[in-house]
């Protein structure tokens, strides 16, 4: 027989599934502000995390202790983000004072054109008298790079300086919650796999399954992309003659992974030799390049992500790109991810359909 407090809990359950809802939602919002800053720090270290998963269960497999192998683990993935930074840090901060030094050779009017500047066609001859009037005559290069600007190009440098204290920041909280990742996150999955049981069904587990996934095949096929850029245009700065063409080959690879990082990367290199007197060697290295950029983030880079996912080939440039404006860097991984789940859904629900309306629709 039913006692008067279930019947008032009973009558009363609206209401309080109503506060409790209400109270969740709250509590999850209150919890995101608090995280906000660190949002990305956590995504890129669940991107990591799933991403190199096999890898920590391989360690672990060969009898390592979890936190050693995420101590490990760790430790790699600072070594491959923090020494690149500094190396190319230092080398931004080299020629930094180069372009400082240029820019005081124009205020003094001592800045002499380049040979190749006169040779151009149509446009060759102004240019160079243009120069020369403004830029290499004593009196007149102050009033074209005036010291205000130069003010300026300061606080354009402590702006710099700002943005990269905040990406160090957000690096050290991304590893130090990867290390964490590593060491439970089996734990977390689980535990994320039963809450979504509970309130999803079992579609969640199949879902989330297929969501690491194509996280995983993102990561992998965008890296791979980024690898083979690098290789490539490597070889074509080395037979160019680039300076220092291994700096600016490992520069492509890393900043190949995001779209038009790589073509930022071969401009430099094809601006260096412009400026060192070669200029059709130059222009040959940087259309070529771009041919082949163009070729490989349009085919290669879709082929390898849709192809490992079952993602369209539209969809998975849709899914980079889009991903890009959304999210940031982190996009790149994450927008694919979003939309293969989304068309595996799509997809299930149209083989669920009768055949009676799959008909109606043909």
């Amino acid at each position: 027989m039913e006692s008067d407090g279930e019947r008032a809990s009973r009558g009363a359950f609206p209401p309080v599934r109503i506060a409790q809802t209400a109270f969740v939602i709250a509590l999850i919002a209150l919890c995101g502000w608090v995280l906000w800053g660190f949002i990305p720090a956590l995504t890129w270290a669940a991107v990591i995390a799933i991403a190199t998963w096999p890898m920590r269960q391989w360690i672990v497999g060969a009898g390592v202790r979890p936190w050693a192998a995420a101590i490990l683990l760790t430790a790699i993935w600072a070594l491959l983000l923090v020494v690149p930074a500094i190396f190319f840090g230092t080398a931004l901060a080299q020629e930094a004072g180069a372009i400082r030094g240029v820019i005081e050779e124009a205020q003094r009017g001592q800045l002499q054109a380049p040979d190749w500047l006169g040779q151009l066609p149509l446009v060759g001859a102004y240019l160079a008298e243009w120069w020369h009037t403004h830029l290499a005559t004593p009196g007149n290069g102050g009033a074209i790079v005036d010291r205000s600007q130069t003010a300026n190009a300061i606080g354009v440098g402590r702006d710099v300086g700002r943005f990269i204290a905040r990406r160090l920041v957000i690096l050290g909280f991304t590893l130090l919650t990867l290390l964490f990742l590593y060491k439970d996150g089996g734990r977390v999955a689980a535990d994320a796999e039963t809450i979504g049981i509970r309130l999803f069904g079992r579609a969640a587990e199949k879902y989330g399954r297929f969501s690491v996934g194509a996280v995983r095949a993102t990561v992998n096929g965008l890296v791979f992309v980024g690898l083979i850029e690098g290789l490539l245009l490597g070889v074509g700065y080395a037979l160019a003659g680039v300076p220092r063409p291994v700096t600016f080959a490992l520069a492509t690879a890393v900043l190949g992974i995001v779209p038009f990082g790589a073509p930022v990367v071969l401009a430099i290199a094809a601006l260096t030799l412009i400026v060192g007197d070669h200029l059709v060697i130059g222009l040959v290295l940087l259309g070529a390049g771009l041919v082949g950029i163009f070729i490989i983030d349009h085919t290669a880079r879709p082929a390898l992500i849709g192809n490992s996912i079952r993602l369209p080939f539209l969809w998975a440039l849709l899914g980079v790109f889009g991903g890009l404006e959304a999210f940031g860097v982190v996009g790149l991984f994450v927008g694919p991810a979003i939309l293969a789940v989304g068309l595996a859904i799509w997809r299930e629900a149209v083989a669920k359909a009768p055949q009676h309306q799959a008909r109606d629709r043909a």
